[in-house]
């Protein structure tokens, strides 16, 4: 199967429920699962993996501060990402017109640096969506073909 690397950002610890549930998804499935709570490009694989990001928007549509220096990283890298598979997972609330914007903005840097997209872009409303967890594991084992 798979190598993964959950890639999170978070402000307030939700996110990171919704990436613990997708490590417990994934491995269900066979893949190999590493979770980043403070990523650095460095320290994260890149050659033939797919990279799973979940984050949530902090303040006027920015990443999460646990996000940031890996954002920068990556904005500023030449390394060669084309071998490098993604999803995103934005968790947020419609009620702000930055609903999801780290996510979007995330999807379109990956998709910039020549990374593959796997699945689009998902996201969950906190206003509608009760269990975002669940959520997520149902998005991942619906779509676990194109894994």
């Amino acid at each position: 199967m798979s190598s993964f690397q959950i890639i999170i950002g978070s402000m307030l610890g939700g996110t990171e429920y919704v990436a613990e549930a997708c490590q417990e998804t994934l491995t269900q499935l066979g893949h190999e699962v590493t979770l980043h709570f403070s990523p650095k490009l460095e320290d994260i694989p890149h050659e033939n993996q797919t990279w799973l990001i979940c984050t949530s928007t902090h303040g006027a549509g920015d990443y999460p501060d646990n996000l940031v220096p890996f954002v920068d990283q990556l904005t500023a890298s030449t390394i060669d990402l084309t071998t490098t598979n993604y999803a995103v997972i934005g968790v947020g609330d419609s009620s702000y017109d930055t609903f999801c914007f780290a996510a979007k903005r995330i999807d379109k840097l990956l998709e910039s640096k020549g990374c593959k997209n796997k699945i689009p872009l998902k996201t969950f409303d906190m206003q509608e969506e009760i269990d975002p967890e669940d959520e997520a594991q149902t998005w991942l084992f619906v779509n676990k073909d194109h894994l």
